[in-house]
């Protein structure tokens, strides 16, 4: 958010860390625990958890890493080299988009998951070589709001990261749901979800924003705030989506889901995230002064 606001400042790094975090928990626990105990993966040990995390710098770190790449590369625009190697990043993190890349009926490791990987690698070089890492913002009361609610409603998905279920946590366990049998698995398996990956995604674009302010090009700044805007919809929906099934759809209190929206697609699911993002966006340019 916008430095101009009243709060504590925070560098922006902070808000990519626990995406560090997930994906070492990710190698950790998809060493140790026997598949059947994961989701649709089927290797073990080491080269198991490896290949799991190559996935996760697919998605949601490629699509994260987007915003970054463009605003790397307005900062570093007279180095020609920079923009090229910033062209290359995009191409290679949007490869995560083609089908079959990231199919989440196998989550075991492909050839071509190395490519936006390796975009993603590239682009979150250029974004420290550009000093967006060192963005400082300030955390005011509605950053602050989002992101104790984002943490609360990540806390069965940390728990499934680092391989353990909730159940026998004093007051957690009554909370939410985790180890609880529901149709023959647990309410929430062990190992990663897609709704730790919207909580990411918000938390990642929550970080790009105070970037914005520094952006030289004025048409490129109002477009990656309309990324953001979308993004930041996009995983606070991926992240309902996922809870709503395991907390509220798997105790028997609706059979009504959230849809999931993770593929994009010509339904309401997905209007409702470009209406809403485009709406989040305006207010996100207004924010850091860009119209």
């Amino acid at each position: 958010m916008s430095a101009a606001r009243g709060g504590r400042e925070f560098p922006a790094f902070l808000g990519w860390l626990p995406l560090v975090l997930v994906a070492v928990a990710i190698v950790v626990t998809y060493a140790r625990v026997p598949p059947h105990e994961l989701y649709h993966v089927s290797g073990s040990g080491l080269d198991a958890g490896l290949g799991r995390a190559l996935v996760f710098l697919n998605w949601p770190v490629a699509v994260a890493t987007l915003p970054l790449i463009a605003l790397a590369a307005d900062r570093l625009r007279e180095q020609r080299l920079a923009v090229a190697a910033a062209v290359v990043a995009a191409v290679l993190c949007a490869f995560v988009a083609w089908p079959g890349v990231v199919d989440q009926a196998d989550l075991d490791p492909k050839w071509m998951n190395a490519l936006p990987a390796l975009g993603v690698v590239l682009g979150l070089g250029l974004a420290a070589a550009a000093g967006l890492f060192r963005t400082r913002a300030r955390a005011d009361a509605l950053l602050v709001v989002v992101l104790v609610l984002l943490l609360v409603l990540t806390l069965p998905y940390i728990a499934a990261d680092l391989g353990f279920f909730l159940d026998d946590v004093p007051a957690l366990g009554s909370l939410f749901i985790t180890g609880k049998v529901v149709v023959g698995e647990p309410a929430v398996h062990h190992g990663h979800h897609h709704g730790m990956d919207g909580a990411l995604l918000v938390l990642a674009a929550l970080a790009t924003i105070p970037a914005l302010k520094d952006c030289r090009s004025r048409r490129l700044g109002i477009a990656v705030a309309a990324y953001l805007g979308i993004e930041l919809v996009y995983g606070l929906t991926v992240l309902v989506n996922d809870e709503w099934l395991e907390q509220i759809v798997k105790r028997g209190w609706t059979s009504v889901e959230v849809p999931n929206v993770i593929h994009p697609a010509v339904n309401f699911g997905w209007l409702w995230i470009l209406v809403a993002g485009g709406a989040l966006a305006a207010w996100i340019c207004r924010r850091e002064r860009l119209v």
